[in-house]
């Protein structure tokens, strides 16, 4: 079904867009924001995919981690805050063009 291959790339396999939205609002832990993803988008990405995820958009200086305690938390960067930026201005440009 075209609908569901069009939700699938635009949730699980565009993960980062969530995480770095969420981040925007406040730093937080892996499975706050997992959590945070679920309540707010309907969706819950698998645990090994968001790990995946958080370690790429860390090692690529979209998120910096932090040690509180036993938990990692996660913060967004300025580089972050551009590509979620550059990824939003992406989707309103192709709504835009389908709504023509």
């Amino acid at each position: 079904m075209p609908l569901k291959r069009l939700k699938e790339l635009n949730t699980r396999d565009c993960l980062w867009t969530y995480v770095l939205r969420i981040l925007e609002d406040k730093p937080l832990h892996a499975y706050a924001i997992r959590s945070e993803i679920e309540k707010r988008y309907g969706f819950k990405p698998g645990n090994v995919t968001s790990y995946k995820v958080f370690y790429l958009l860390n090692r690529n200086g979209f998120v910096e981690k932090d040690h509180e305690g036993r938990r990692i938390v996660y913060k967004i960067t300025d580089k972050g805050r551009k590509a979620l930026k550059q990824a939003v201005d992406f989707y309103k440009e192709r709504v835009r063009l389908l709504t023509k």
